[in-house]
């Protein structure tokens, strides 16, 4: 569910209510998060009589099948109490569970594809600190490579110099974000870019950056790959270590991977293993083989 807004009152009939709190939330019921705003726990005010509701639309909304509130502080005049109304929507979500021995290769209608503008986003939950989730490259020299190294993520981006993969001594434009996100919590991923102008953003912070590179284009051959780097013409084998992990509501540039995964659409192509589809939750551990 997307929880957008919550609601308290204190408990009818009573002097009892809650005067602060805090929200926490789980995918799985038992290790939780606190919400946070600008990486501060956030403290909720709350009431300060029994009848009168107190409504908190939040700045960014919480994705979690799980959500309770813990009391700070209640009432002077008796006890803690409170109803509580929580508002949201359904969240459509498609998953793929990857096994670190696996890659999904959406392949292009053409041999290459040059785009000026590209919006890719996703979220990923992962208790590996490496990993690569998205990579791309083209013959003139263009790369596009996210991926885990010490449970930060790092963005790769090369616009048309003739330079080898990131992993070289070649330059490259590589911005880093995050920490800890090896956590086994779920973490969303934006990667905008027009021209040479990037906008990387993870778990709501941002980065402005702009790319290196002759072109203002970013040209890729053949496929993007999601979850690993597959080295061309030997199946099963990679290039880097690859992503162990779910990978969730995977966009790009309008194109639901995932959801065409799942209904066999011809463009997806699955490298070795891939383990487990599914429509609702991802449960990490439970891989079909």
């Amino acid at each position: 569910m997307k929880v957008t807004s919550i609601a308290t009152q204190g408990r009818w009939g009573s002097s009892d209510w809650v005067t602060r709190y805090q929200l926490q939330y789980s995918d799985s019921g038992r290790t939780w998060r606190p919400y946070r705003q600008e990486d501060v726990i956030w403290i909720f005010i709350g009431n300060s009589d029994t009848d009168t509701v107190v409504q908190h639309k939040l700045p960014h909304s919480i994705r979690t099948r799980y959500m309770r509130l813990l009391p700070l502080e209640g009432s002077p005049k008796g006890g803690m109490g409170l109803r509580l109304e929580v508002y949201g929507c359904t969240y459509k979500s498609d998953v793929a569970d990857f096994d670190g021995r696996s890659a999904l290769l959406y392949r292009f209608n053409q041999k290459s594809t040059s785009t000026v503008k590209d919006v890719i986003s996703l979220r990923f939950r992962s208790h590996q600190a490496e990993g690569v989730l998205v990579h791309g490259e083209g013959q003139r020299g263009d790369f596009l490579t996210l991926e885990l190294q010490r449970g930060r993520l790092i963005l790769h981006l090369n616009l048309g110099e003739r330079k080898r993969r990131p992993q070289s001594t070649g330059r490259s434009s590589s911005v880093m974000l995050g920490s800890l996100l090896d956590d086994h919590h779920w973490h969303s991923v934006q990667i905008e870019r027009f021209n040479k102008h990037v906008n990387f953003t993870v778990d709501g912070h941002m980065q402005h950056f702009r790319s290196l590179g002759q072109e203002d284009t970013l040209e890729i051959d053949y496929e993007l790959s999601f979850g690993g780097i597959p080295l061309p013409g030997k199946p099963g084998t990679f290039l880097h270590e690859n992503f162990h992990g779910c990978i969730e509501n995977l966009n790009y540039n309008g194109v639901n991977v995932i959801d065409m995964a799942k209904r066999r659409k011809p463009q997806i192509y699955t490298v070795c293993h891939l383990a487990n589809y599914s429509s609702s939750v991802c449960i990490c551990n439970d891989s079909v083989h």
